[in-house]
C-alpha cells in the first residue's frame, strides 16, 4: 500500500458540500462531493454524545491537533475516509449548526460564534495521508487500526472485512435506529444499535 501526505486541506475544504443523514446517523459526503465520509464498511457515527463531539470542536478552538486522518483514493480526485470519520463528521455537523458547544460558559452553535472563532475553526489545517493499494491491503489495514479511545468491536471489524451487498442490507435492517422493529427487538436484545449489537445478534 502506498501513502502520500497532504497538508494543503483545511476544515473549510472538507466541509464544502458536507451532508449528514440524521436518520441513519451517518456523515455522507464532504470535500465538495469528492469525499465519502462513511463508506459501507465504516461504523456508524458514535461521537454525538455531547462529549466526544464537543471535545473535537474544543480542540479546534484551542488550536490543539486533532490527529492524522487517512483517506483511501478510489478514483481520480475521489476518496473514502479510512480513519477519521468520527472527527470529520463532528466538525462537519458543528459547522452546519447541528449542535452547540460551551464557549465562555454559554452554549454556542457555529453561527453563534464570533467571526474570528469561526475562521479559526475553518482555517485549521489537516494532516491527511492518502492511501492507495489493493482492496485486500486497504481492508487489512482497516481491520488492524485502533480508533483512539474507542476501539472497533468485533461486529464493526466484520462489517469492514466482509462488506458487500449482504452486509449493506443487514445494516439497513439491524443498524438503523429508526427501524420500527427496534422497539420490539429491544425486548430480547441488549446493546446499542449504532455499535452494531443488534446486527451482531442477528
Amino acid at each position: 500500500m502506498d501513502t502520500s501526505l497532504r497538508t494543503d486541506l483545511t476544515v473549510r475544504d472538507i466541509c464544502v458540500g458536507f451532508t449528514y443523514n440524521e436518520l441513519e446517523g451517518k456523515g455522507l459526503f464532504g470535500l465538495n462531493g469528492k469525499l465519502t465520509i462513511q463508506p459501507e464498511y465504516q461504523r456508524n457515527y458514535i461521537y454525538a454524545d455531547g462529549k466526544k463531539d464537543v471535545a473535537v470542536i474544543d480542540s479546534l478552538l484551542k488550536g490543539y491537533p486533532i490527529g492524522v486522518l487517512y483517506f483511501n483514493k478510489v478514483g481520480e480526485d475521489r476518496y473514502e475516509v479510512l480513519d477519521g470519520q468520527q472527527r470529520i463528521t463532528s466538525f462537519g455537523r458543528y459547522v452546519t449548526n447541528k449542535f452547540a458547544v460551551p464557549v465562555n460558559g454559554l452554549p454556542r452553535n457555529f453561527d453563534g460564534l464570533a467571526e474570528d472563532l469561526r475562521e479559526k475553526i475553518l482555517n485549521t489545517p489537516l494532516l491527511i495521508y492518502i492511501c492507495e493499494g489493493k482492496e485486500s491491503e486497504i481492508r487489512e489495514w482497516f481491520e488492524t487500526i485502533n480508533i483512539a479511545g474507542v476501539p472497533l468491536n468485533d461486529q464493526e471489524i466484520w462489517n469492514a472485512v466482509f462488506s458487500g451487498p449482504f452486509v449493506s442490507e443487514a445494516k439497513r435492517e439491524f443498524s438503523n435506529s429508526q427501524n420500527a422493529n427496534m422497539q420490539k427487538w429491544s425486548s430480547f436484545i441488549r446493546g446499542k444499535v449504532n455499535r452494531q449489537d443488534y446486527l451482531h445478534t442477528a
